[in-house]
């Protein structure tokens, strides 16, 4: 039997009243405030909102309008990745290295990063509790992308990923929404559209569509297989 994702603990009981998702302003932002702790973060999520940190500012914690969101077999798999797949030898797992995987989307030079020391620390709190989780990509035994998110019943909310080889943030992407859908989960949620999400198969959802959706699957018991597997099997 395949390795899977534990059942996640109860992260206990939240101090704070968060306003609902669809109370969002103009700028998407639903309030400012609160901690980090794991009782608020797993609330904000099942909730379909997100904190996202900015300088000279309270916490602002967002559910933006559209959503991008791709659907488990809806990834758009270019010709050059399919070769990559094919040809790099790469493999990927689940939790063998998440710390890793953060800091490694933490690491940018040049370009900054979001994810605070106080990010950083409430990921790991949710790493241990089960909620949150990391696909790797290796080469080797050489850690070359991944990404990471948390998982809250069948909808996966990615947050970050990285790469240190070409086309390995993608291949993250594809294993974890493969993964994802094998075990019976409903979409990813990229949060923001981008051109390069969009390239690889994701969609804007109104707020509502996204709301709905979460508030049909966020109970239901979806664990990922951990175990090595080859990227070939994605070409």
């Amino acid at each position: 039997m395949p390795a899977l994702t534990a059942v996640p603990h109860d992260p206990g009981p939240m101090r704070w009243a968060l306003p609902p998702a669809r109370s969002a302003d103009a700028n998407d932002v639903v309030g400012v405030g609160a901690d980090l702790e794991p009782a608020t973060m797993v609330a904000a999520y099942r909730d379909g909102i997100f904190p996202w940190p900015h300088d000279d500012l309270p916490l602002p914690w967002f559910s933006p309008d559209p959503r991008a969101v791709i659907v488990c077999g809806g990834v758009h798999v270019s010709r050059s990745l399919r070769r990559t797949l094919r040809r790099s030898g790469w493999t990927t797992t689940v939790d063998r290295a998440s710390t890793q995987v953060i800091q490694g989307c933490r690491d940018r030079p040049g370009e900054g990063t979001w994810i605070t020391d106080e990010m950083a620390a409430a990921y790991d709190r949710l790493l241990d509790l089960g909620w949150a989780h990391a696909v790797e990509v290796w080469d080797g035994a050489y850690l070359v992308g991944g990404i990471h998110g948390l998982l809250v019943g069948g909808v996966f909310t990615g947050e970050s990923m990285f790469h240190r080889a070409s086309d390995a943030s993608k291949v993250a992407l594809l294993d974890l929404v493969t993964r994802l859908g094998d075990a019976g989960g409903l979409l990813l949620d990229a949060q923001l559209m981008t051109p390069h999400l969009e390239s690889m198969g994701a969609h804007p959802w109104p707020r509502e569509r996204f709301l709905t959706a979460l508030a049909a699957v966020r109970d239901d018991d979806v664990r990922l297989v951990t175990d090595e597997r080859p990227v070939e099997r994605l070409s």
